[in-house]
């Protein structure tokens, strides 16, 4: 890809708000036409309002294979071709191995890791096309597992493990594979914890420093896509400054 992004198409997942959110608007203000799913859809309907040039909402849940396949064909639809998926959508639903209620484990794992996994199937055969990117959001959880963030780090583990098989696969046809690692974030995302002291734990340390904002990673993502053809950053990891593992 050349230093713009002018007329390529993205197809965003979890972009209702956060990361993925900010991704949208970043994005879309380099000049992609940026496709905009997730399962809040009256969310997507006022990011579609804020965003510069062309954007889209889709429903989107990505435990769905039928509605990921729905997504991408909508995208071919609309906009003839996809260049760029960012795999973004994500729960962390922490808590302690033992006594965890395991419906939230099969969550996390049927939404950050089989989400993403499906994703990139369904929309690889248009990347090869385009010879596109495929930009995976993992976390600092995918390089160091901690106690009370077993599954979820599990998850992240997987993304990082599946992204370097998919890597192996395709950058010789011409698809880059970037994984994007942040640590702790201001986002909607401890708010999902159900169990009370691992969601007081987010908080405070949450409270101890000073957190990367969205639009922070959204940056990361903007460097990592608009690099010359012959360039892929494969892997960034980004902490806040006060941040030590």
């Amino acid at each position: 890809m050349s230093n713009t992004l002018d007329g390529r198409v993205v197809l965003i997942t979890g972009a209702s708000s956060g990361i993925g959110e900010a991704t949208a608007l970043a994005l879309a203000a380099e000049g992609a036409r940026v496709v905009v799913g997730a399962r809040r859809v009256d969310r997507l309907e006022t990011l579609v309002n804020k965003a510069s040039g062309e954007m889209l909402a889709l429903e989107l849940d990505v435990t769905d294979q039928a509605s990921m396949r729905a997504a991408v064909a909508k995208t071919i639809e609309h906009f003839g071709a996809l260049d760029i998926l960012v795999n973004n959508a994500g729960v962390m639903l922490a808590g302690p191995i033992g006594g965890a209620d395991t419906t939230e484990w099969t969550r996390m794992v049927e939404t950050n890791l089989l989400g993403s996994m499906f994703m990139v199937h369904a929309a690889l055969p248009y990347l090869l096309e385009r010879k596109g990117a495929v930009v995976q959001v993992s976390s600092t959880s995918g390089r160091i597992a901690s106690a009370g963030n077993g599954v979820y780090a599990a998850t992240k583990f997987g993304v990082t493990a599946f992204s370097e098989a998919l890597r192996q696969e395709v950058t010789a046809q011409g698809v880059r594979v970037v994984v994007v690692e942040p640590g702790f974030v201001s986002t909607e995302l401890a708010n999902h914890i159900t169990d009370p002291t691992m969601r007081a734990a987010a908080q405070n340390m949450a409270a101890s420093m000073r957190l990367l904002r969205p639009e922070d990673i959204a940056s990361a993502v903007v460097y990592a896509v608009t690099q010359p053809e012959h360039v892929v950053v494969n892997e960034i990891l980004i902490r806040p400054t006060d941040q030590t593992r």
